[in-house]
């Protein structure tokens, strides 16, 4: 694993060289812990951490908790693990000036980064230049390494066995959250830490995904569903539709479209595609039937999102995002949308992008499921 913890200092190091960075400081609100997670490799569950990295020399953590304290010691990628006070800060402002404080000093989620915490920085190194790197270190996580799609390709399994126990909770009379409890159990004995799970059950009134709620399941219903399960703290995500029943005309023509749609996305991957390209692919064929308005925000936020120590990360898979896929970086392609067929429908898989196209990540079939009844 300190082989795994180089790679990843050596890619943030050649980063902050090409933007003259002397030292770099991670800043993680409970929230957003996935740079400093990135850093140390540990598991954290405080309300906040931080972790600094100069140039030249050894990471520094510092933890407001024995628990995060004792994670980040056993992983043993930072030896020197600090206790973080607040909102003096003094052990930060104290590492940061050993030896010199830096001439310019990056931030990873400086913009989350409280005003009181801030404020004791900059009255610290008045001469020093303050600039986020928060984009940087979004395109530092970008490609992974090999240990880190081994964790992805895990999470991946996870969902598909997640969609069977979905599958098989579906009744007339069950709950919605009755159906998560199912799944949950699941995922959390093949060893999810987490779960991201939204849900929506209806006919054509479905407009979106919510947290399940006590609506009963009923005969032609479509059910629909993204699993997202965090191995090693990594996600991957599949999104599913299922009906109760027998699926009507209209539920097979809006299945037909959106993997259609899919299909065309998944052909636009590939090395130095950019989220544009990938959502101009999904949505021109919904323009191709007809149904390009509701392609926009009215209607939708993104058609994939990339995927790593957070859920939800760039690039977006949305036109307008220019950003450029990279060897090994992982992304969902999922045009859920509403459309007046059968109401929102949700169809996605995540993939790890190769030089030709890509590597798929679920084995789950991709067809609209009909739950026994």
């Amino acid at each position: 694993m300190l082989e795994e913890r180089d790679w990843r200092l050596a890619r943030i190091r050649k980063a902050m060289k090409a933007c003259g960075m002397e030292g770099l400081l991670a800043y993680a609100p409970g929230w957003r812990r996935e740079n400093v997670r990135y850093l140390t490799g540990a598991r954290l569950r405080g309300s906040m951490t931080v972790a600094y990295l100069p140039y030249s020399g050894t990471a520094t953590a510092f933890t407001q908790n024995l628990q995060d304290t004792q994670s980040i010691t056993e992983q043993g990628w930072v030896q020197d693990v600090r206790p973080l006070s607040f909102p003096d800060c003094r052990e930060v402002i104290h590492r940061l000036t050993e030896g010199g404080a830096p001439t310019k000093l990056g931030i990873a989620y400086l913009e989350l980064m409280p005003s009181l915490l801030l404020t004791v920085i900059q009255q610290a190194l008045p001469h020093t230049e303050i600039v986020s790197a928060t984009q940087l270190m979004t395109k530092v996580r970008l490609a992974k390494s090999d240990w880190e799609l081994e964790q992805i390709r895990r999470a991946g399994v996870v969902c598909s066995e997640g969609w069977k126990a979905f599958v098989e909770a579906l009744k007339p009379g069950v709950m919605e959250y009755e159906v998560v409890a199912a799944v949950e159990a699941v995922m959390k004995s093949l060893g999810a830490e987490d779960n991201f799970m939204l849900f929506a059950s209806g006919k054509t009134e479905v407009m979106g995904m919510t947290p399940p709620g006590s609506r009963r399941l009923q005969l032609g219903d479509m059910v629909r569903t993204e699993l997202t399960p965090q191995l090693s703290g990594y996600w991957a995500q599949l999104c599913r539709t299922a009906v109760i029943g027998p699926p009507s005309e209209d539920q097979l023509r809006s299945f037909e479209l959106f993997k259609e749609a899919l299909e065309a996305g998944l052909a636009a991957v590939r090395v130095g595609a950019t989220g544009h390209d990938i959502a101009r692919a999904e949505n021109d064929v919904f323009r191709k039937y007809g149904y390009g308005e509701y392609c926009t925000s009215q209607y939708t936020r993104v058609r994939g999102h990339g995927h790593g120590l957070y859920l939800d990360e760039v690039p977006m898979i949305v036109e307008g995002d220019e950003t450029e896929l990279e060897e090994n970086s992982v992304v969902i392609v999922h045009p859920n949308t509403y459309t007046p067929l059968a109401g929102y429908h949700v169809l996605g898989d995540p993939v790890v992008v190769k030089g030709d196209g890509y590597e798929l990540l679920t084995s789950t079939e991709r067809v609209l499921f009909t739950a026994a009844v």
